[in-house]
């Protein structure tokens, strides 16, 4: 039993399960789980409540059960307890005061960050405002490697995003040649497919790979079907880069994808073989995103933003090369409007790159969301302050195979410029070697006859 006063009225909560879910920021999707408080002053108890427990509390009562979720036993079998140590003395709103101080400096939250659970990391987040969880997240570093190198401080990366709604490879090529004139692509050319169709999946590959290959290009690619997919795609040979899924914060809502983390560690070791990778191993792809656990009726109970957290415990254990929250697509059901979409992208990068992770977002909405573009430049300028991982680039910010609104190549440009945010180093120099940016990182004039140019325009449907 956990309990606060305020106002002369007495706050009781039954366990840290409801305390979570009651210190909460309001969101559609816990009203609709009804887990929520039901006032702004229960809110407030609750938050008062949650700072006085001790971290370790969240080693001892768990909110999912151990014996039914194997997502707990991997939070609890893997804790690092030395790592933990340093905060361990901590309690959660100790630990909020201990990370906006100057002592928790870069170095020092890489060396605690394996001892740090998915349920500390959402706990802390919810005492903290909007500039708490921008400021923290500026100081966690996390870098990872394929063919370039990712995430270092001052630099921002993009993933190309060319999809198109029947998979047409002259449409995914024009797309393509769009976002690499536009200097996108550094974190991933990544492909959203409208089939599963295997030997399609194939093509998609290997047109991929070639125009990397050709123009040696220093990225990666990687077609985002199911991890079984690609796992067959790998057995027939095809140039499988990086291995995509997308993942959740329990055992029950990983089954409603079709996976399990066994699934996951072959696909891991099935790509790891093929050694494609030029500078580091980091082979995975993962997606997440708040509701996910919910619309499976697989959250135990817990709030969305938790799960949300739950989910970075399972792609923390993969090492991933990238990992980013598709924030607001699951849908107004789960994020009503502009500000809990951007409260929720805050919190999912902070949670993420507390806990070790190279934490991108696809900052997003669906049209039938109280949310619009502008509530759009809000969340990537703040994302970006924070020092944002990769960001999703699709022509025009309208991705006509997803139906839904997402960020463009002009805002990636917008927001190098508005920081002096740069590419990936080695895709910088590739940019300027092939004369689309200048020694400065700005767009140049393409002319037509431009080698990459009449290469795409040439890809057969």
């Amino acid at each position: 039993m956990y309990q606060a006063t305020l106002s002369r009225r007495s706050y009781r909560f039954s366990d840290l399960r409801q305390l979570m879910a009651k210190a909460s920021p309001a969101r559609s999707g816990d009203y609709l789980a009804e887990v929520a408080a039901d006032s702004a002053e229960e809110r407030m108890a609750a938050r008062i409540a949650l700072a006085e427990v001790p971290l370790k509390t969240f080693l001892q009562q768990l909110l999912v059960p151990y014996e039914q979720d194997e997502v707990t036993r991997l939070i609890i079998d893997s804790h690092d307890a030395l790592a933990f140590a340093p905060i361990s003395h901590l309690t959660v709103g100790d630990f909020r005061d201990w990370l906006l101080s100057e002592q928790a400096d870069s170095a020092m939250l890489a060396q605690v960050a394996a001892g740090i659970t998915p349920e500390m990391a959402a706990a802390v987040s919810k005492l903290m405002r909007n500039q708490d969880l921008i400021l923290v997240a500026k100081k966690c570093r996390v870098i990872t490697r394929f063919r370039n190198t990712i995430g270092l401080p001052g630099h921002l990366s993009v993933r190309l995003q060319p999809n198109h709604p029947t998979d047409s490879l002259q449409g995914i090529a024009a797309s393509m040649l769009d976002g690499l004139l536009y200097g996108s692509g550094d974190a991933v050319v990544g492909i959203n497919p409208a089939s599963d169709s295997l030997p399609l999946l194939e093509k998609l590959n290997y047109m991929l790979d070639d125009v990397i290959q050709r123009f040696a290009i220093p990225t990666q690619s990687c077609v985002l079907t199911h991890v079984t997919n690609t796992l067959r795609l790998i057995e027939r040979g095809a140039p499988v880069d990086l291995v995509f899924q997308s993942i959740a914060g329990t055992e029950a809502a990983n089954s409603g994808f079709g996976i399990n983390l066994a699934l996951l560690a072959e696909a891991q070791q099935a790509a790891l073989s093929l050694n494609r990778g030029t500078l580091g191993h980091n082979v995975m792809y993962f997606e997440t995103g708040q509701g996910s656990c919910l619309s499976s009726n697989a959250h135990h109970g817990v709030d969305q933003q938790t799960c949300e957290a739950r989910a970075y415990a399972v792609a923390r254990h993969f090492s991933p090369l990238l990992i980013n929250t598709v924030v607001g697509f699951i849908g107004p059901e789960y994020l009503y409007d502009g500000k809990q979409i951007i409260r929720a992208g805050l919190e999912d990068h902070f949670c993420g790159k507390l806990l070790g992770l190279p934490l991108g977002c696809d900052v997003c909405y669906t049209n039938h969301a109280e949310a619009d573009q502008d509530d759009m430049d809000t969340l990537l300028t703040l994302l970006a302050t924070a020092g944002l991982t990769f960001l999703i680039g699709v022509p025009g910010a309208d991705d006509i195979m997803l139906n839904y609104q997402s960020t463009s190549f002009h805002d990636a440009l917008y927001i190098r410029e508005l920081l002096g945010l740069k590419h990936a180093p080695e895709f910088a120099d590739w940019l300027t070697r092939m004369h689309i940016t200048d020694d400065q990182g700005r767009l140049r004039d393409t002319a037509a006859n431009h080698p990459l140019l009449l290469a795409l325009q040439g890809e057969q449907p």
